[in-house]
């Protein structure tokens, strides 16, 4: 846990991955997050105040439907800018399942 929270504090240096501009949640900027979680795992995220009226939601609205639209974790939210936290799925091996039944 100690990683998620330095490269929390390292996105929260950082400029925004990913700006929610007047379309709002348009299906290029949630699939841009999903691309941008499935490389990084935390992006750093922010709406405008455009965004915000489109959608006709608060910053904190907005950060939690954003998270909740691309499945992940919402850290943080300041301001108008937000940090979501998704982990990347493991791909699993071929008998890794199998392995592991065996060992029991």
């Amino acid at each position: 846990m100690e990683s998620l929270k330095r490269r929390k504090e390292l996105a929260q240096q950082g400029k925004a991955d990913v700006i929610i501009g007047k379309a709002g949640l348009s299906e290029g900027v949630i699939s841009e997050i999903e691309r941008q979680l499935e490389e990084k795992e935390i992006v750093k995220v922010k709406a405008l105040k455009s965004a915000l009226k489109v959608e006709g939601l608060d910053r904190r609205e907005l950060a939690r439907k954003t998270a909740e639209l691309v499945s992940a974790m919402l850290l943080e939210v300041r301001g108008r800018t937000f940090i979501l936290y998704k982990p990347k799925r493991k791909a699993l091996k071929r008998g890794s399942i199998n392995h592991g039944k065996a060992h029991q």
